[in-house]
């Protein structure tokens, strides 16, 4: 028996990295998962690890930042399993994105990145509430990071950015038994990592840390699982940090 059987979580951006992760660990628990990936290729081959290691999730190829798309995802969702109880809000541009000064990125350019990383995880949100509200409730969590309190760019502003949408998100889906938090990440051993900062930067933001390794995608599993549990019933509005003591906050 697992903590979310009979339990349905979307996942966005699950095709690699830590949204597989989280798919994988909501599958382990018994949810079935729906990969929502632009990438289909790798939502389908996620699904099909998940399946054949005798879960149950879905590959939908879903474009954030559009409506229709979400909300085709949604309806598919409902679809094969039901409905929606869990959201993970992971998709962002992180991997080889664009690397500019604020003063000279193309305005088309920051358009795109915020339509994906900040207003995407309202979007997504907006697709699946509806169910979750029918179902009798849900939790969502938003995918943030410590950039978020860097002043790194414009990562770091749709960053905190989303964490003010947690924190606005939490209150106004409160009264319908949804609750809503995010995982802030410190620096983890992804492909995406490698593709936006150089290693010297990165060893020598381990070696400042307290635990002075770099994360792993399996390290964020636990933490989502608990605020997506009973466990955290009563926990909302919160931004966890899960960074080996990146940024300790008062």
């Amino acid at each position: 028996m697992g903590r979310f059987d009979g339990k349905v979580g979307v996942v966005t951006g699950a095709g690699g990295g830590i949204g597989e992760a989280y798919a994988k660990g909501l599958a382990r628990e018994g949810a079935s998962v729906v990969i929502a990936e632009i990438d289909a290729a790798a939502a389908e081959r996620v699904a099909k690890e998940i399946e054949a290691a005798g879960g149950h999730a879905l590959a939908v190829e879903t474009d954030v930042s559009s409506e229709s798309s979400t909300k085709d995802m949604a309806r598919r969702a409902s679809e094969a399993f039901g409905g929606v109880d869990y959201l993970i809000n992971n998709a962002a541009i992180f991997k080889n994105m664009e690397q500019h000064e604020l003063l000279e990125v193309s305005i088309d350019y920051w358009n795109r990145f915020m339509a994906v990383n900040m207003t995407g995880p309202l979007i997504v949100t907006r697709a699946v509430a509806a169910s979750m509200k029918q179902r009798g409730g849900g939790a969502i969590i938003n995918q943030s990071s410590t950039a978020a309190w860097m002043g790194g760019g414009y990562y770091s502003i749709a960053k905190l950015a989303l964490n003010g949408l947690t924190h606005a998100l939490a209150r106004e889906l409160g009264p319908h038994g949804i609750r809503v938090n995010a995982i802030a990440p410190g620096p983890t051993g992804t492909d995406a990592l490698r593709s936006a900062a150089p290693d010297e930067v990165v060893q020598a933001l381990v070696a400042s840390m307290p635990i002075s390794r770099l994360g792993e995608p399996e390290d964020m599993v636990g933490p989502a699982l608990f605020l997506l549990s009973d466990d955290a019933r009563w926990v909302t509005g919160m931004v966890l940090n899960v960074d080996g003591g990146q940024l300790m906050r008062a």
